[in-house]
C-alpha cells in the first residue's frame, strides 16, 4: 500500500506538462493535510518533476534526463535572472536549444533566430513579434514592458516572454554561468550511472529461508544479498558470516543484519566509495526517498565508475582541475611546481586556504599512484602551518611518503614559495584496493 506522500508524488507525475500546481489544490484533490502536500511537492522539485518560479507559482516540467542537462527551461531561464513573466506562461517548461542576443539590424537577427530558441533583446517591438512568429522566445533586458499585441501571440503559440532588470551584457553572462555549472555537474559520477538495477539483482525476502542464500551463492559465487519486504523496502542485508552454523531452514529474518547502511541513487561515487571503505563492506543497496529498494552497488561498480572518471574530459573546469593541469612533476628532484592564478586566490590576493588544500590532496593522489596503491579515499588532512601566498608566485611542492601500507598512508607535505616555507601539512589516507 503507497503512502499519501507517494501517492501525492504518482498523482503529480501524472499531471499535463507545463500545468499548475499549489499546496491547497495537491491538499484538496489528494484530500491530504497542507503539510503533507507541501512536503510532497517540495520533493518533486528535488526529483525534477516541478519547478517553483517566483510571482507564477509551481509549473510541471519535464523531467531533465542527465544527458540532456546542459539544455535549460525557460522556468530555469526566469529564476536565473529573476525574471517575470509577461506571456506564454504555459511554455515554461519547453527547453531552449539556443540563445540569440539581439543587438544587430533585424534582417540579420532573423537568421540566427529558429525554433526553440531565446532572443535575449530590448524593447524593440518588432523584433519580438517576429521571434515568436519564429518559433523563439523572448527575453526582454533592462525592465521593459511589452504590447498586448506580443503578449497575446505568446499566449497563442505557448513561447514565454519574460522580462528582467538586467542588462544584455549581464544576462548572457548569467545564463552561461547556469549552463557552465550543469556542464561541471553531468561530468560528476553518481550512484544512479553505474548501479546494478533490481530486475538483475538477487534479492531475498523476509519470508525465504537460508537454503535460498546457498542457493544464490552457488548460482552468482557472492556472499552478501539484501533483504526486501513485500512492499519492495529494504530490511536487512544477508552476508556468509550471518548464515555460518545456522540450520538451512532457518529464516533469513532472524539471521540478516537490520538497518543496513544504504545510499541513494544521487549519491555521488566519491561519497559512495567512502561510506564502503569507512564501513569495510562489498555492496551497498541503492534506495529511494521512500526507503524502496532500486538495486546495488558494488565496490567493483565503484572502482570501475573511477577508473572511468579519470579518462573523462571535463568540459565545465572545476577548481580542482584547474590545479591538476597546473601542476608539473620534476622526476628527478622529486617535487612538484606550479603557479597561483588568479582563480586560485581570495578577496584579499592571496592562495586560497581551499585551493592550498586541494594542491595538498592531489600531490598526495598524484605521489601515491607512483606507488602503485589503490584509489585514495582522504581520512585526515591537517594544515598545521600557512602564511599568505601572493599572486603570480611560483611555488614547490614536496611531498613525503613517512608510512605506507596496504591499506592506508601518511603522507607529510610542504609548499615554498621563492625557497621560503609557505606552508606545512600532514595527510592521512586509506586505499580502494583493486
Amino acid at each position: 500500500m503507497a503512502t499519501k506522500h507517494e501517492q501525492i508524488l504518482n498523482h503529480i507525475e501524472e499531471l499535463p506538462i507545463g500545468s499548475k500546481i499549489s499546496v491547497r489544490t495537491i491538499a484538496k484533490d489528494m484530500n491530504v493535510s497542507e503539510g503533507t502536500a507541501y512536503r510532497a511537492i517540495k520533493e518533486a522539485e528535488n526529483i525534477g518533476y516541478v519547478s517553483t518560479i517566483e510571482r507564477v507559482g509551481t509549473i510541471r516540467i519535464e523531467k531533465k534526463k542527465k544527458e540532456n542537462i546542459e539544455k535549460l527551461t525557460f522556468a530555469e531561464v526566469v529564476n536565473i535572472v529573476d525574471g517575470q513573466v509577461l506571456g506564454g506562461r504555459r511554455g515554461l517548461h519547453k527547453t531552449l536549444n539556443k540563445f540569440v542576443i539581439g543587438a544587430m539590424k533585424l534582417e540579420a537577427m532573423m537568421r540566427y533566430t529558429d525554433k526553440g530558441s531565446l532572443l535575449i533583446v530590448g524593447n524593440r517591438v518588432k523584433a519580438q513579434e517576429k521571434a515568436l512568429n519564429a518559433g523563439a522566445a523572448i527575453l526582454i533586458t533592462g525592465g521593459f514592458d511589452t504590447t498586448d499585441h506580443v503578449k497575446q501571440l505568446a499566449d497563442e503559440y505557448e513561447l514565454p516572454v519574460i522580462s528582467c532588470t538586467y542588462d544584455t551584457f549581464t544576462v548572457a553572462a548569467m545564463i552561461n554561468r547556469a549552463i557552465y555549472d550543469q556542464l561541471i555537474k553531468k561530468e560528476i559520477i553518481i550512484v544512479d550511472d553505474i548501479y546494478t538495477p533490481f530486475e538483475d539483482t538477487y534479492v531475498l525476502r523476509e519470508g525465504d529461508t537460508i537454503q535460498k542464500w546457498y542457493q544464490y551463492n552457488d548460482e552468482t559465487k557472492h556472499s552478501r544479498y539484501p533483504v526486501i519486504d513485500q512492499d519492495r523496502r529494504i530490511i536487512g542485508i544477508v552476508s556468509s558470516k550471518d548464515i555460518i552454523g545456522k540450520p538451512d531452514q532457518q529464516k533469513i529474518e532472524k539471521v540478516m543484519t537490520k538497518n543496513p547502511i544504504t545510499v541513494q541513487s544521487t549519491t555521488s561515487l566519491a561519497s559512495a566509495a567512502h561510506t564502503m571503505v569507512w564501513q569495510g563492506i562489498e555492496l551497498l543497496p541503492v534506495v529511494d526517498d521512500q526507503n524502496i529498494f532500486q538495486g546495488v552497488i558494488t565496490r567493483q561498480d565503484v572502482i570501475k565508475g573511477l577508473q572511468s572518471n579519470q579518462r573523462q574530459p571535463q568540459i565545465g573546469e572545476t577548481i580542482d582541475d584547474i590545479v591538476q593541469k597546473q601542476l608539473h612533476y620534476d622526476a628527478d628532484m622529486s617535487f612538484f611546481t606550479t603557479e597561483v592564478t588568479p582563480q586560485m586566490t581570495n578577496q584579499l590576493g592571496s592562495l586560497s586556504y581551499g585551493v592550498f588544500a586541494s594542491f595538498v590532496t592531489e600531490v598526495c593522489n598524484q605521489v601515491l599512484k607512483q606507488q602503485k596503491t589503490g584509489d585514495m579515499v582522504i581520512e585526515n588532512l591537517s594544515i598545521y602551518y600557512m602564511k599568505p601566498v601572493q599572486i603570480g608566485s611560483y611555488l614547490t611542492i614536496v611531498p613525503q611518503v613517512l608510512e605506507l601500507g596496504r591499506k592506508f598512508a601518511k603522507v607529510d607535505v610542504q609548499i615554498l614559495s621563492n625557497d621560503e616555507l609557505a606552508g606545512k601539512a600532514m595527510v592521512m589516507t586509506q586505499f580502494i584496493n583493486r
